[in-house]
């Protein structure tokens, strides 16, 4: 399945909700991101409880979601956004891009474990939140992968078993699936398993389709949380 339903279309804007507890945050951030023409602003929240409302109402593309809020908290929301029941009623993939004003914050790592595609600092530029939206929409994280490993290890105090789908991989998907969450990248990869960077990303993509995950981010996620990050022997 395209992780980009709307990709290859002409004129189809990113939709993106806003969420934040600062109006004039919110107001900044609407004049930023309403001036790129390939995207909009198609809703806003002030905490969580409203933005999972906005969210399932407006089904967004992209979701900018601020960490630390009244009512219902970022973490929370995007609990709440990617349960399985909301997730099967949904028509099109949403990303979820955490705002935070701490680098490495544990927060922010909860909320990838829930689903987000990674996070962002509240004062990066103009330039580098527009390219954060474009490259969730595109399927991608918005932090490197070994940046991503920082800022999870040691956040699963309990290993849970094997996941259901992991019996079905290859011994060299398996290879490829513990350099993923290692941080490494395809070429790192193809020079650590002995194969072509096209090879790793074929393998790359029966780890996702195998283990029903959406993206890399959620593998790195699932190798910490069952303690599948180091080389198989």
């Amino acid at each position: 399945m395209d992780p980009d339903p709307g990709r290859g279309l002409v004129n189809v804007p990113i939709r993106v909700v806003l969420v934040d507890d600062q109006e004039l945050f919110r107001a900044g951030v609407a004049v930023i991101v309403g001036a790129q023409p390939d995207m909009e602003i198609v809703g806003e929240a002030a905490d969580g409880r409203e933005a999972v409302q906005v969210v399932d109402e407006q089904q967004p593309d992209v979701v900018l979601m601020d960490i630390r809020m009244p009512e219902l908290d970022g973490v929370e929301a995007t609990r709440l956004i990617f349960s399985p029941d909301r997730t099967a009623r949904r028509a099109r993939p949403v990303r979820v891009v955490v705002l935070t004003t701490f680098n490495l914050d544990d927060s922010a790592a909860t909320a990838i474990r829930h689903g987000a595609s990674g996070f962002l600092l509240k004062d990066a530029t103009p330039a580098m939140l527009c390219d954060a939206i474009r490259t969730v929409h595109a399927g991608n994280a918005v932090l490197a992968p070994a940046d991503l490993t920082s800022l999870l290890a040691g956040t699963f105090r309990e290993r849970r078993p094997a996941p259901p789908g992991f019996e079905q991989l290859t011994a060299k998907e398996r290879e490829v699936l513990s350099a993923v969450a290692r941080g490494l990248s395809n070429a790192e990869i193809a020079d650590e398993v002995f194969a072509s960077e096209s090879t790793v990303k074929t393998h790359v993509g029966g780890i996702l389709r195998k283990l029903g995950l959406r993206d890399r981010v959620q593998i790195v996620v699932l190798a910490h949380e069952h303690g599948l990050t180091d080389p198989p022997p």
